[in-house]
């Protein structure tokens, strides 16, 4: 724990030196034992709230420990300050002001620490919005018996702390299976794909320079990557659509969070099956991740949605400029609140390219908001696209009960339930300051 250095000593009573002054001329001029008396008494206070703050300005320490540097929404952060002073004097009061930006983070306190002591605390705080925040800076503000002195220590130490959507268990949900049945199974025990090439298409960003076919780059001057018999029918591309001419509600009592928390979700749920997921959002700045699979591809997913926000572009514009044989035998889910159907038209060669959509159709009824998804739903069934109405009821009921504590790692079982791994018990704190 290091000394807090370089604070800001404030005399608070700034005449005190010029009535020091004018009771000794005041004295050499007009000798009374009254105002040598109160020479005395003045200059000992003046002597001893300046050493005073001189002993605290050299002993005080602070610490500030951060348990993790990322949760999910829903989940309790732990933070452990400690407060030390080596000093002779003590530290009647100390003030502490928290300045991070973590929303209804309440790390500001008042307290105190005896000499050659140290006082500590811990502070538990529920995530309830997603992003990305900063804990810190710090600052310290203590002060001597008689007020003379005030002395302030501006700690600039930060952390960033990213707060994750929250994984819903929805296993009323289905996802139309991609592909045609029995194809491309992939072997739980396999880590890595087969030598063995079923064909080729273009490539997309994303994808492992390993298995470009160079032979067909030189012939078409384009990219082309291999496929693999190993790699699974039915991978999963998620499209969410946060156009926001189309949202409801507001806060975290939105569409926009709800059809967040929805691609966080299924993102999990696919990735846990074993498949690749990819991941497309027409958000402020729009996001667009190939599919993979594995732990570290649900890590960008879920970082990636931590800070989308409603951008402009509607879905049907999304869901255009993707190539067919991006879609060939996966499932394309669709995430929107666009009730009144305009995107229709960008669905329907999603069919002919090998696709299997599931629409998601987030309710802006329930939410305040306007529109009848009766017109969309009708067309969703005489297409034979599956297709689930989501009320805001649905996704309120499917949060955890309870608040998790920290750092989880999950996975999903077959019926779409959410099961911890490990727990955040295995973080180590990690200092701030």
């Amino acid at each position: 724990m290091a000394p807090l250095s370089n604070p800001r000593v404030k005399l608070n009573l700034r005449v005190l030196p010029f009535v020091v002054a004018l009771l000794v001329i005041t004295e050499l001029l007009w000798a009374e034992r009254a105002w040598m008396i109160l020479l005395v008494a003045l200059a000992s206070i003046w002597l001893l709230d300046f050493l005073w703050a001189r002993a605290l300005k050299r002993g005080l320490a602070f610490q500030r420990e951060l348990r993790y540097d990322w949760a999910h929404v829903g989940d309790e952060l732990e933070e452990r300050f400690t407060l030390t002073n080596s000093a002779w004097a003590p530290a009647l009061w100390v003030e502490i002001l928290d300045h991070s930006n973590l929303p209804d983070y309440g790390a500001s306190v008042a307290t105190g620490v005896e000499s050659h002591a140290e006082t500590a605390w811990r502070l538990r705080h529920i995530c309830t919005r997603r992003g990305i925040f900063n804990i810190g800076p710090t600052t310290l503000r203590t002060g001597t018996p008689f007020n003379l002195y005030t002395l302030t220590f501006e700690l600039d130490a930060r952390s960033a702390l990213m707060v994750m959507p929250s994984i819903l268990s929805l296993p009323g949900i289905e996802v139309a299976p991609g592909g045609r049945a029995h194809e491309g199974k992939r072997r739980a025990s396999s880590l890595e794909r087969t030598v063995n090439a079923s064909g080729l298409r273009e490539y997309v960003p994303g994808d492992s320079f390993k298995t470009i076919h160079w032979r067909t780059v030189a012939h078409h001057d384009e990219l082309f990557v291999r496929t693999f018999d190993s790699t699974p029918a039915g991978d999963w591309w998620i499209w969410l659509d946060l156009d926001e001419n189309v949202q409801a509600g507001s806060g975290e009592d939105s569409t926009v969070e709800h059809a967040v928390l929805l691609a966080a979700s299924f993102a999990a749920r696919g990735l846990g099956d074993g498949r690749a997921v990819g991941l497309g959002v027409n958000a402020r700045a729009p996001l667009w991740l190939a599919p993979r699979a594995g732990e570290a591809q649900r890590l960008e997913i879920l970082r990636a949605l931590a800070t989308v926000e409603a951008g402009t572009s509607s879905l049907a514009a999304l869901l255009k400029p993707g190539h067919p044989a991006l879609y060939r035998n996966q499932s394309v889910i669709v995430i929107t609140p666009a009730v009144e159907g305009a995107w229709l038209d960008a669905v329907l060669p999603l069919l002919s390219s090998g696709a299997t959509p599931t629409i998601l159709l987030l309710d802006r009824a329930t939410y305040g908001g306007t529109g009848n998804a009766d017109r969309v739903l009708a067309l969703l069934t005489e297409w034979n696209i599956a297709h689930e109405l989501i009320t805001r009821d649905v996704i309120e009921l499917s949060r955890a009960p309870a608040p998790r504590q920290g750092h989880w790692e999950w996975t999903v079982g077959a019926t779409g339930r959410a099961i911890a791994r490990s727990t955040p018990r295995e973080q180590e704190w990690r200092t701030l300051l």
